[in-house]
C-alpha cells in the first residue's frame, strides 16, 4: 500500500484550513481597518464642519466690527470743524484699523490651524490604531 496518496489529503485538507483560517483572519482585519477608517471620516466631517462654522462665524464677527469701525470713523469725521480734526481723525482711524487687522488676522489664523489640527487629528488616531491592530 502506498502511504503518500493517504497522507497527502489529510495535509491538503490542513493546508486548505490553514488557507482558509487566513483568508478569515485577513477578513476581518479589513473589516475592522474599514470601520474604523469609516470612524475617521465621520469624525473628520464632523470637526471640519464644526471648525469651519466657527470660522466663518469668526469672519462675519469681523466683517460687523470694521463696517461699525467705519461708520463710527465717518460720522466722526463729517462733525469735524478743520482740517486738523480731518487729519487727527485719519491718522487714528488708519492706526486703529492696522491693529485691529492685525488681531483679526491672528485670530482667524488660529482658527484655520484649528481646523487643519481638528480635521487630520481623527485621521491620524484611526490609521494608527489600524496599524497597531495589523501587527498585532
Amino acid at each position: 500500500m502506498d502511504f503518500s496518496k493517504v497522507a497527502l489529503p489529510g495535509v491538503g485538507r490542513e493546508l486548505t484550513e490553514r488557507g482558509l483560517a487566513r483568508a478569515r483572519e485577513g477578513c476581518e482585519k479589513i473589516k475592522a481597518a474599514s470601520e474604523e477608517m469609516t470612524e475617521a471620516l465621520r469624525e473628520t466631517y464632523s470637526s471640519n464642519a464644526r471648525c469651519t462654522t466657527d470660522y466663518g462665524l469668526k469672519v462675519f464677527e469681523i466683517s460687523n466690527a470694521n463696517v461699525a469701525s467705519a461708520l463710527d470713523f465717518f460720522v466722526h469725521l463729517f462733525g469735524s470743524k478743520s482740517a486738523t480734526d480731518v487729519y487727527t481723525l485719519s491718522a487714528a482711524q488708519a492706526r486703529k484699523a492696522f491693529d485691529t487687522a492685525s488681531d483679526q488676522n491672528k485670530e482667524l489664523w488660529a482658527l484655520a490651524q484649528k481646523l487643519a489640527t481638528e480635521t487630520g487629528e481623527p485621521i491620524r488616531k484611526h490609521f494608527t490604531r489600524v496599524l497597531h491592530q495589523g501587527g498585532g
